[in-house]
């Protein structure tokens, strides 16, 4: 046997051998003759490396260190389904399938708790691996997700085809990778969710190997080029080319009770499984019932994310700690001794304000029931009074601003720093700007910017943009290399870019949250039209009242906003809106005032974003002023008040007839 021959039957041996150990869950043969297979190949590869192959086992040792991560544009869109918590949700869910497709039949899978992936093969052979991003674009990941080794490398079949799935990092590599950071004095890891995400955004590729992440195969989004008919069909098929699946957790379901059942029998079982999960996902089987019921500009309509209930745990509340908005207001923090909630190791949750603390009775020395609100937010569920000491020391607001000793005022349940020029303002604002929904400027923690505050690098928003003066003195600084520093002016420079909604909602403006920020810059379009906006105008736009357009006013009066402004144009920010116009040609739905009520076919949300792209304001509330209330089946008081007050009545026909016209 000559050596490409050797060569190519060792890579299939060892091919072999992944496919029974990794999606089998069967292997063949023991670890020391994959060893002896893969060594053999390694000296083979090391002797006659013009013989090495693309698709070879030992490409994923990872070594291959890059600059950056380049963009990618999904070819699919890579859409999130809509979440659900409760049982009532899930029966709405189903109502609104059977009355698009009768009968539906539903695959129900694990919800993994990690990141999704896109994974391209070309003849057979990876040759792309890419980050969700924003659904739409992503980061190339290709040399990271080489190193996976629950990824084939190359299919059983020679084809053309992307699959997605779930990057994710066991609990028993999380628990290891921890051991080992501990070790080196590294910051722990707080879940296995985040420590799989940092691990796959690694420049250097063998700190990706070392991290033993897993990849979980869930989809196909083009099933019908390759004949299935059903998801479980596609999910058998991945099995086939030799992806992992959950085929053993995941089951089917024809209605409710089925449903449920699976849910809570998962969910008992959660703890036992080797990896972390956050809930279900719901499916509907049929390919072609997925086709009629299509997609929202969002989220696909066939399926649903069944998220299950925060998990609570006790911990005792060590201090009330005191921190200052943006804005000035007050927060009071429930200080506690770290614990695991929902996957994440949290310390700190928000007491909201003085009311909230005085009405949950919260006092230091307490033992206190933690848990995350959606699973995301940490927040204090209710204090355990029978376990509480005699002495404790009830709650009292502080009567000055812990940052500059201003006195403080009380406006409703909130109390604030009446001081424009707080320094915790200051830095609050700084934090607020680079924030993800505001200009998104990753790797500036709060700690850094507050660090950076006091050093005096960053003093203004504008600051950041000249941050790179101090690149050598960044370099003298604990925690900063010069791959850092690069990463950070790179993602400060490509910043500048944003469209302007993310400009506006960044520069904190009182009452323009993010959705405000965008409805102002989609009707003015660039700075210079906001700026000269009045008061009258702005009332005149849908969602904009006497508030927000006083402040809006306030703003773009002042001449130090103004200035700023200036400052950021002379730093080539982007300063016109990029998103979608807002179609406003059919007379019919533009300006005119919408409610929707009862059941329809199509959710809520995306009937409200259909009217809202065509100029139409979407209220909750039946008013005079309301032009058409949109009624679907079992509707309530709001049909019954737009009768009362002859307000147009609309059903779900003479609503699509309506949309079709002009």
């Amino acid at each position: 046997m000559d050596i490409k021959s050797r060569m190519d039957e060792l890579i299939g041996y060892i091919n072999k051998a992944s496919y029974e150990y990794y999606v089998l869950d069967n292997p063949t043969i023991t670890d020391q003759e994959y060893d002896d297979y893969y060594n053999e190949l390694l000296i083979l590869e090391e002797k006659y490396p013009e013989l090495k192959r693309e698709d070879s086992p030992t490409n994923r040792v990872g070594g291959d260190v890059l600059d950056k991560f380049e963009k990618v544009t999904h070819r699919h869109p890579m859409l999130s389904f809509d979440d659900i918590f409760n049982d009532e949700e899930i029966v709405l869910f189903d109502e609104r399938i059977r009355k698009t497709i009768g009968n539906p039949t539903y695959t129900l899978e694990p919800k993994m708790d990690g990141l999704s992936g896109s994974l391209i093969y070309k003849k057979g052979i990876l040759v792309r691996g890419a980050t969700r991003g924003d659904g739409i674009t992503g980061e190339d990941i290709t040399t990271n997700i080489k190193t996976i080794k629950s990824i084939p490398l190359r299919l059983a079949e020679d084809i053309d085809i992307e699959v997605r799935g779930e990057i994710y990092m066991s609990k028993l590599s999380f628990e290891k990778a921890n051991i080992e950071r501990k070790k080196n004095n590294e910051n722990e890891f707080a879940n296995p969710r985040n420590a799989a995400a940092g691990s796959v955004r690694q420049l250097d590729s063998k700190i990706t190997a070392k991290r033993n992440l897993d990849f979980m195969a869930y989809f196909i989004p083009n099933p019908e080029d390759y004949g299935l008919k059903t998801q479980s069909e596609s999910l058998k098929y991945l099995r086939k080319l030799g992806f992992v699946t959950n085929y053993k957790l995941n089951s089917y379901a024809k209605n409710i009770s089925e449903i449920i059942n699976y849910i809570d029998d998962l969910e008992n079982r959660r703890d036992s499984l080797p990896f972390e999960i956050d809930g279900v996902v719901l499916k509907v089987d049929n390919l072609n019932d997925e086709k009629k019921l299509g997609f929202t500009s969002r989220v696909p309509r066939w399926g649903i994310a069944y998220k299950f209930p925060a998990k609570e745990v006790l911990t005792t509340l060590k201090e009330i700690k005191f921190t200052v908005g943006r804005t000035g207001k007050i927060t009071p923090n429930a200080i506690f001794s770290p614990v695991h909630v929902s996957g994440s190791l949290v310390s700190k949750a928000t007491l909201h304000n003085s009311d909230y603390c005085i009405e949950k009775d919260v006092r230091v020395g307490d033992v206190v029931s933690i848990r995350k609100a959606g699973d995301v937010i940490p927040e204090v569920v209710e204090v355990k009074l029978e376990r509480r000491k005699d002495d404790s020391t009830p709650f009292k607001m502080i009567d000055n601003c812990p940052m500059c000793n201003t006195r403080l005022i009380r406006k409703d349940a909130n109390h604030f720093c009446p001081n424009d020029k707080c320094p915790a303002r200051d830095i609050e604002s700084l934090i607020h700007f680079v924030s993800r929904d505001a200009m998104y400027i990753d790797g500036f923690g709060d700690r850094i910017i507050e660090d950076f505050y006091n050093m005096n690098y960053i003093r203004n928003v504008d600051d950041f943009y000249t941050l790179y003066k101090y690149k050598d003195e960044l370099k003298t600084l604990e925690g900063f290399g010069e791959k850092s520093i690069e990463n950070l002016l790179s993602s400060i420079e490509n910043s500048k870019d944003n469209s302007l909604e993310r400009l506006i909602f960044a520069l904190g403006i009182r009452y323009v949250g993010k959705k405000t920020a965008k409805i102002l810059c989609e009707y003015y379009k660039t700075m210079d039209n906001l700026i000269k906006a009045d008061f009258d105008e702005l009332k005149t736009i849908n969602e904009i009242g006497d508030i927000i357009a006083k402040s809006v006013v306030d703003y773009f009066s002042n001449e130090k906003n103004l200035n700023l402004i200036n400052r950021l144009k002379g730093y080539n920010l982007n300063m016109r809106y990029l998103g979608k116009d807002i179609n406003t040609s059919n007379e019919l739905i533009n300006g005119k005032t919408f409610v929707i009520t009862g059941t329809l076919s199509l959710p809520r949300e995306e009937i409200k974003e259909k009217l809202e792209s065509m100029g139409a304001n979407v209220t909750s509330s039946v008013t005079k002023k309301t032009d058409y209330v949109i009624v679907g089946d079992n509707p309530g008081s709001k049909y019954d008040k737009a009768k009362s007050l002859n307000i147009k009545i609309l059903d779900e026909k003479k609503y699509n007839e309506m949309i079709n016209k002009g």
